[in-house]
């Protein structure tokens, strides 16, 4: 009967420390508070599609070839 309450007392014991760390024993994870941030304002970009730009150098290259074969 000794032995019977001593085990029962040992068990309580071990189950009562497990509820105690049901958590686990690793540190709290607590998240960073999300900071909403304002956007930067676009740069200024320029007034002349880069397309036109291209059609331009390729027009005048264009020429260019026309005019040396007329040589």
């Amino acid at each position: 009967m000794r032995f019977t309450t001593t085990l029962a007392a040992a068990a309580a014991i071990a189950v009562s420390g497990v509820a105690a760390n049901a958590g686990g024993l690793a540190q709290e994870v607590t998240e960073a508070p999300v900071v909403v941030a304002e956007p930067a304002p676009a740069p200024a970009t320029s007034s002349v599609s880069p397309t036109y730009v291209v059609l331009g150098v390729l027009a005048a290259l264009l020429i260019a070839a026309a005019v040396n074969e007329a040589d």
